[in-house]
């Protein structure tokens, strides 16, 4: 991950690629097992995604758009119900029963999530921002994926700054296991 372009292109350019992951999933049989290797990308993705929408997409939104409280921490609550679902779809193979029901309630919630982002939080954050500030979120977000874990941490803090400070090392620890394991590695 890291497009290039603004917040907002970084953001919905990952979305389209969460969307094909998961379109990937879908076109394959239950139990087929490359859906548990497509599934864990599509873990890491939505994780580095939500790093950098909660260190700066979020945090400018407080700031720049009407009632960005209200709206960062419903777009948050949105990151908490993904990950705890992420969470869980971890202890799954793809032949148990349990995954395609979990990786199913996970594309509904993303796939939500997304939409709304997209038609309602996008329009009002380029409306209330500079192009120039839309770059420099944008670049931030992408230094943010770079660093960000790779799986999923229901209990680690998802506000600045807290979440600033401890994701890199969290991300590190990650990814480190992820070399191990070789988890992330092709589908």
């Amino acid at each position: 991950m890291g497009h290039g372009g603004d917040i907002i292109h970084e953001l919905t350019t990952d979305h389209r690629e969460v969307a094909e992951l998961f379109s990937d999933i879908e076109s394959m049989p239950p139990g087929e097992p490359r859906r548990k290797r497509l599934a864990d990308q599509v873990t890491i993705e939505l994780v580095r995604h939500s790093i950098a929408e909660e260190q700066y997409l979020y945090p400018a939104v407080r700031a720049q758009v009407p009632e960005g409280d209200a709206i960062a921490d419903r777009e948050i609550g949105d990151h908490a119900t993904a990950e705890r679902i992420m969470k869980e779809l971890e202890e799954y193979s793809a032949s148990h029963a349990r995954f395609d029901q979990l990786v199913a309630r996970l594309m509904i919630e993303v796939r939500e999530h997304i939409q709304d982002e997209e038609d309602h939080l996008f329009p009002m954050l380029r409306a209330a921002c500079t192009p120039e500030a839309l770059a420099d979120l944008g670049d931030k977000a992408r230094r943010a994926k770079r660093m960000a874990p790779t799986r999923p941490h229901p209990s680690a803090p998802d506000t600045p700054p807290l979440n600033k400070v401890l994701a890199p090392g969290i991300g590190l620890v990650d990814r480190a296991r992820d070399m191990i394991s070789g988890r992330g590695r092709g589908s």
